[in-house]
């Protein structure tokens, strides 16, 4: 039965001590890269979102997520109302504005 199957001889398993590193190793590596690529920066924008929401005052012009610009006219809790033009205020939610403004950058509100 020999004549056309040869003897097959066990190796020694040397993989043993790296196999159980690399599943241990790779599950790390994905998680680190993970964590400085998406975990990190988010919650540093989200960071300075908040410190810049709560620095908000009366007088601060702003554009808020409609894309609308304006100057905020009082600051009610959550809530600031914003003077769109010399006629119309709307209150918008606090967190919903993107970015404060250059002191005189909108001309006539």
């Amino acid at each position: 039965m020999s004549l056309f199957i040869q003897a097959a001889h066990a190796a020694p398993d040397t993989a043993g001590a790296a196999g159980l590193f690399g599943q241990i190793l790779l599950p790390v590596a994905f998680f680190a890269i993970f964590y400085f690529l998406v975990i990190r920066p988010q919650s540093k924008r989200t960071k300075e979102h908040r410190a810049m929401v709560n620095a908000l005052t009366v007088g601060s012009e702003i554009i808020f997520a409609g894309g609308l610009m304006g100057r905020i006219k009082a600051i009610e809790g959550d809530y600031a109302v914003v003077s769109l033009n010399n006629n119309t205020d709307v209150k918008v939610q606090r967190a919903s504005v993107i970015s404060v403004l250059p002191a005189g950058t909108i001309e006539s509100v």
